[in-house]
C-alpha cells in the first residue's frame, strides 16, 4: 500500500489536519454535547480519537525496540472482553476529568509524537508487516475518517 514511511505519515498528517480545529474552539464550544455527533461534544471526540491515537503511540514505542506490540494486543483483549461500547464509555469518562487546557495541549502534541515515533520504527516492523500496518490505520487514518462527520457537526455548532 505505502513504498515508504513519509507516504503514510503524509497520508495521517492530511487527515488530522482538519481536526486540529478541535483544539481552537472556544471553552463552550468544546464542552456542548452535539445531537448530530452522537451526543459528543468536542471534548469528547478529542479524548477519544487521543486515546486510540495513544494506542497507536505506545505500539510505536513498543516496535522501536523490538518486534512485538503488546499495546495493539491489549486494546484488542479490552475490546473483546468488554466490548467496544463499553471501552469508549470508559474512554469519554477518563477524558472527561483532564482539565481542558491539558486536553488542547496533548491534542496539539501527541499526533506529532506518533508520527516522530514512527520515523524511528524500522518499516520491516509496521509498514512493511501487513497485521501492524492495519492495526495503525485502523488507530489513526481510518479512525479519523469515521469521525470526520462528528467533526463536522462539533464545528458546525460551533459556528455564531
Amino acid at each position: 500500500m505505502y513504498d515508504n514511511a513519509l507516504e503514510f505519515l503524509d497520508e495521517e498528517r492530511d487527515a488530522w489536519r482538519p481536526f486540529e480545529a478541535l483544539a481552537d474552539l472556544p471553552d463552550e464550544a468544546v464542552e456542548r454535547a452535539v445531537a448530530t455527533a452522537h451526543g459528543w461534544s468536542g471534548r469528547t471526540l478529542m479524548g477519544h480519537l487521543l486515546a486510540w491515537q495513544r494506542v497507536a503511540l505506545d505500539a510505536a514505542k513498543e516496535l522501536s525496540v523490538g518486534e512485538a506490540a503488546p499495546a495493539f494486543e491489549r486494546a484488542d483483549a479490552e475490546q473483546d472482553g468488554l466490548g467496544i461500547d463499553s471501552v469508549n464509555e470508559r474512554i469519554e469518562a477518563e477524558w472527561a476529568t483532564i482539565p481542558l487546557a491539558e486536553l488542547r495541549d496533548r491534542f496539539r502534541a501527541q499526533p506529532g509524537e506518533l508520527r516522530g515515533q514512527l520515523t524511528v520504527v524500522p518499516e520491516t516492523r509496521w509498514l512493511k508487516n501487513g497485521e501492524r500496518l492495519k492495526d495503525f490505520l485502523e488507530n489513526t487514518t481510518e479512525h479519523y475518517d469515521e469521525h470526520r462527520p462528528d467533526l463536522d457537526a462539533v464545528l458546525a455548532a460551533a459556528r455564531p
